[in-house]
């Protein structure tokens, strides 16, 4: 009995120990095609800006391609949506920002995505401040000064944004209720199109990301009164914060890359390693740096993913606390 039960196990045994470095193989293999990284915004955002530098850096480390999709529309629900339904291979990924993942579920009845549940983070890059610019026939040269000229002329100036619900709409809107003027907004599909009417003239200011602005103060085609973080950015060191007149006011944009929950572990570790490799890449740290990405960490000690996933439920927190305040809401 002992000889007939040992030959009808030889060839499974056999089989499982050939077939083991198959398997081996077969994990060892991702990625094998390209990886697509759904940008929830529109083209020429900061987050489609840095989703492309990065985007090529990570596809060299982990040697595949890895594509940037701009999949915009309701303040990027329709981008996260989509990103959260993809099939959990590890070949579909979602790049996005700090508004769309954290204030969304706050700001929208039915975001259509949990930011938690639906999604495991991989990698926070960096953060951006905004830059309250202006167009340069505007005549305020200053915070104060625009505060001043907005309370002589209460609901007479328009600010643009990349959309209800953005964080350069809720920059406004903080900057309303904490000085006591009415800036009526005016939202677009994206910044790109905000940035064109006010460097056109048909609206005088917008708060905009430093990387999709940047050229255009280096040009001298919009003037900037301040930026929106707790410190100056080293990029724009002349110019003051909006906190330095009115105290207390801060909001920086955060960019990070994550993947769909139910992603195999094994893929998720080979991600989170290849993105710690990108980031840690002198090239790609300049690049974004010169861009006005403030990098999330060192070389050495970047961010890890349980630390991204703390700073996420903190600005959920955060951000539906200020949503509450000011009183937006989208349907």
């Amino acid at each position: 009995m002992f000889k007939l039960i040992h030959s009808l196990f030889r060839p499974t045994l056999l089989a499982v120990v050939l077939a083991a470095p198959m398997l081996a193989g077969a994990q060892a293999a991702y990625p094998s095609r390209p990886i697509v990284m759904i940008v929830p915004q529109a083209a020429g955002g900061t987050n489609d800006i840095v989703g492309r530098l990065v985007g090529q850096k990570l596809g060299e480390v982990l040697g595949a391609s890895a594509v940037v999709e701009n999949r915009p529309g309701a303040g990027g629900n329709i981008g996260t949506q989509a990103a959260a339904k993809a099939p959990k291979d590890g070949y579909t990924l979602l790049m996005t920002i700090s508004s769309s993942q954290a204030i969304n579920p706050a700001l929208y009845k039915n975001a259509g995505f949990d930011p938690v549940k639906d999604f495991k983070p991989i990698s926070l890059i960096g953060a951006v401040p905004n830059v309250l610019l202006v167009h340069p026939s505007f005549p305020a040269k200053s915070v104060a000064e625009l505060v001043a000229l907005a309370k002589s002329k209460p609901g007479q100036y328009q600010y643009a944004s990349a959309g209800n619900g953005t964080l350069n709409h809720l920059l406004g809107e903080m900057l309303g209720s904490m000085t006591g003027i009415n800036l009526q907004h005016v939202p677009y599909k994206g910044v790109a199109p905000a940035l064109n009417d006010v460097l056109g003239g048909q609206l005088p200011m917008l708060f905009a990301s430093l990387p999709s602005s940047l050229s255009h103060i280096k040009a001298g085609k919009l003037r900037p009164l301040a930026v929106s973080g707790a410190g100056r950015s080293a990029v724009l060191p002349d110019v003051p914060t909006v906190a330095e007149t009115v105290p207390g006011y801060s909001g920086t944009l955060w960019i990070g890359l994550f993947a769909p929950a139910g992603v195999p572990q094994d893929v998720l570790a080979r991600l989170q390693d290849g993105m710690a490799k990108t980031l840690a890449a002198k090239d790609l740290r300049d690049k974004l740096e010169q861009q006005g990405v403030e990098m999330a960490g060192p070389p050495e000690r970047p961010v890890t993913p349980d630390q991204f996933a703390a700073l996420l439920n903190e600005d959920i927190v955060k951000w539906a606390r200020i949503v509450k305040s000011s009183g937006a809401s989208v349907d």
